[in-house]
């Protein structure tokens, strides 16, 4: 991140703040984030009141009650505490945990709400030159449902709209001051702003096409594996694991065993990783995004599934944490749920590899001499050539593919 954006101020000029309050929201690439106060004391003056703001840049200054609020203008505050623009968020894949829905709509309904997760850096303006009074979660699910805030009564405290009101209109039935505008007649050309989340992956993805990289891919047998899938969901508890949940236990094991696999190249030296943090790609109505398994290697499959249904509805649902999109060692992209037989993906920067998953179907094969059907999947595995050799790469996605075809073998 170069800049964040101020949504909205939680504290007041002249209001007490302890350290470690909640003191404003940033938008940021991946989430909207509260923002704590660096220092105790007295915001004496707030310099910037919402919009976009270069990191390092003073937005704010806490002091002690009774003392001159010190000139912002530059970077200079004169002894008092300056609240700058968060630069944890400067690191690539460190973006700061959202605020809980739930707790958002809980509180829509009470005057002074502290709204969970903000959706745009400006409210929209009304006809008469005002502006239209919503929650942040409101202004995001307008924005990525294409409804005119405007065009809405909100039902919330003094007319504001909240994410009921929003909903109630993608269903035609919000009390409205006027209808949501109609969709757009046939072969009108529709335009969407980027949001910083598909700013963000349009970077990304541009750094990674020039990363020097190479595919390798194999057939698989996936005869023990569904087995090993169907047993598990008929004697575990809680979660039903999966075939990514297969891969995600099988990829970390290889990993494991091939650590020039589980690397990341820096300009100085291939750092070799010593814990498999297996990311899973994940389409979240906000964009892509690669939550990750932490320590994948030393979970029992159970634990596995019951990691990957957490992140990954709590990714659908914007509710991923910092930690939960920090330290991923490798990364695993599965569109086999699409009936797509194989595909190539993106590496995922500094990663040294990432494995496409396609769909598996029966196929007719050869076994000892006689021609036999057997449920197949095709995996191509995408590898870093500045950090992995096509020996060990090969020997990595071997491994992968005798542990998918005797599961035992991970015991």
């Amino acid at each position: 991140m170069e800049s964040g954006t101020i949504v909205k101020w939680l504290k007041s000029e002249g209001e007490r703040v302890e350290k470690g309050d909640p003191l404003y929201e940033l938008d940021t690439d991946k989430v909207t984030q509260e923002v704590e106060a660096e220092a105790s004391g007295v915001l004496l003056k707030i310099a910037v009141q919402e919009g976009e703001v270069p990191v390092g840049e003073t937005i704010a200054v806490i002091g002690e009650e009774g003392e001159e609020a010190p000139d912002v203008s530059g970077s200079g505050s004169n002894g008092a505490a300056a609240q700058e623009v968060d630069e944890d968020a400067k690191e690539e894949g460190s973006p700061a945990p959202a605020r809980e829905e739930e707790r958002e709509r809980g509180r829509e309904a009470s005057s002074g709400a502290r709204e969970q997760i903000a959706g745009a850096t400006h409210p929209e303006p009304t006809g008469d030159g005002g502006r239209v009074k919503a929650s942040p979660l409101a202004r995001r699910i307008a924005r990525e449902r294409g409804i005119e805030l405007s065009s809405l009564s909100g039902t919330g405290p003094e007319g504001r709209i909240v994410a009921e009101d929003v909903e109630r209109a993608e269903a035609g039935h919000a009390p409205a001051a006027a209808q949501a505008p109609a969709a757009a007649p046939s072969g009108e050309v529709e335009r969407r702003e980027l949001t910083s989340i598909r700013k963000t992956i349009a970077r990304r993805l541009t750094e990674a096409w020039q990363i020097p990289v190479f595919q390798l891919q194999a057939s698989v047998d996936m005869t023990r594996a569904d087995a090993l899938v169907a047993s598990l969901r008929e004697h575990e508890e809680g979660p039903k694991a999966t075939v990514t949940d297969v891969l995600t236990k099988v990829c970390a094991a290889a990993l494991m065993r091939h650590r020039e696999v589980n690397a990341q190249y820096t300009d100085d030296a291939i750092v070799l990783l010593p814990t498999a943090n297996v990311g899973i790609a994940v389409a979240a109505p906000q964009g892509l995004v690669v939550p990750v398994i932490h320590g994948a290697e030393r979970l029992r499959l159970a634990e596995i599934a019951a990691a990957r249904a957490d992140i990954v509805a709590r990714a659908r649902e914007g509710k991923l944490q910092r930690a939960d999109l920090e330290d991923g060692t490798f990364t695993i992209s599965n569109l086999g749920m699409y009936r797509v037989e194989r595909f190539t993906a993106v590496l995922n920067p500094p990663q040294a590899a990432i494995v496409a998953v396609g769909a598996t179907e029966e196929r007719a094969v050869a076994v000892d001499g006689e021609v036999v059907v057997r449920p197949t999947m095709s995996i191509t595995a995408t590898f870093d050539h500045r950090a992995v050799d096509g020996a060990p790469a090969a020997d990595f996605l071997q491994t992968v593919k005798a542990l998918l075809e005797e599961p035992a073998l991970m015991l």
